[in-house]
């Protein structure tokens, strides 16, 4: 038993499923990032992503086309980011009450839709598996050929690119421009933002809109990328996985790509464990991911200093 857990680490089919599993982890984490950053709030990610779910395999469905998808999957998500800007930054809703309404709304709104397209009326049961147009793995000539690191880096969809060429950008943008100076600046003191000349309302309406693009492709990934169809709920707490990936990486993208990363090993070592006739309950094995999140929170974050005016609804004095 102890030789087939550690031939696991021997596989680079193990590898290729880290790097899978992490890819929409990390592709809502970067946008959910930025906008974490500018003030908000961001637990409504699972939603986001599973809007991205819906649309990936509508959109696909429609175009025929997986470019068709995944911009009906950007489309679907970024609509979720506007209803909320609306209620957190508009009307200055309490954020995490409205991100838990959210994602309840659209676990339901989801399934609605889907009857709607392909079970032919609101009232229909959808029966069959519906199958459309997925993602194809892009090899990256010369490296994708190199023994070991070929396969596990540079053989897979164009999302996981995406998503790991995002760290490096998204910090560029935190860091290194004056839009993410703005960012943080709204984020942390966003009174003394607007008084030199920081769009606020405008600064946090635009972050979570990135935040819904990026947890639409993520949501995108798992249905034309993984599965090549949808089913209802399946995002399966991801977009919690991710805010949480937010917090462990204490606002820092870097940080952020780690706790993205340890997650999306933990979900590929359950799936591998599933297969070693363990006697275990397989409901253990999936909830595994989430117990090293807990543990890893626990054990590792310790006091996480998120931007200080994280949550707080900004009106303009005098107003």
């Amino acid at each position: 038993m102890l030789n087939d857990f550690l031939s696991i680490f021997g596989s680079v089919d193990f590898y290729v499923a880290v790097i899978r599993m992490t890819t929409p982890l990390l592709l809502a984490a970067m946008g959910g990032l930025v906008a974490e950053r500018a003030g908000l709030v961001t637990f409504g990610m699972e939603g986001m992503m599973l809007m991205g779910t819906l649309g990936g395999v509508i959109g696909s469905h429609l175009t025929g086309s997986v470019w068709g998808g995944l911009l009906l999957a950007i489309i679907f998500s970024m609509f979720i980011g506007l209803a909320y800007a609306v209620m957190a930054v508009t009307v200055g809703a309490h954020q995490i009450v409205t991100c838990v309404a959210l994602n309840m709304g659209t676990l339901g709104l989801t399934s609605v839709l889907f009857g709607l397209v392909f079970g032919g009326g609101k009232d229909a049961v959808v029966q069959e598996v519906v199958k459309v147009a997925s993602l194809n793995t892009f090899k990256v000539p010369i490296l994708g050929d190199i023994p070991v690191i070929g396969p596990i880096f540079f053989n897979h969809y164009p999302l996981v690119y995406l998503a790991f060429l995002m760290v490096p950008a998204i910090w560029f943008l935190l860091y290194r421009t004056t839009w993410g100076l703005k960012i943080r600046a709204v984020g942390e003191h966003p009174h003394a933002a607007d008084t030199v000349g920081i769009n606020v309302v405008q600064t946090r309406y635009i972050t979570l809109l990135l935040a819904g693009a990026l947890a639409g492709l993520a949501g995108a990934f798992l249905s034309i990328g993984v599965l090549n169809t949808w089913q209802e709920n399946m995002t399966t707490g991801r977009g919690f996985i991710a805010y949480t990936a937010i917090v462990f990486g204490k606002w820092q993208p870097v940080g952020v790509f780690l706790g993205a990363l340890l997650f999306g090993l933990a979900d590929a070592l359950q799936l591998r464990m599933q297969t070693m006739n363990i006697n275990v309950p397989y409901q253990a094995m999936v909830a595994f991911p989430y117990i090293v999140t807990l543990i890893a929170l626990v054990l590792f974050v310790g006091k996480a200093s998120w931007p200080a005016a994280s949550g707080m609804p900004f009106k303009r004095e005098g107003k």
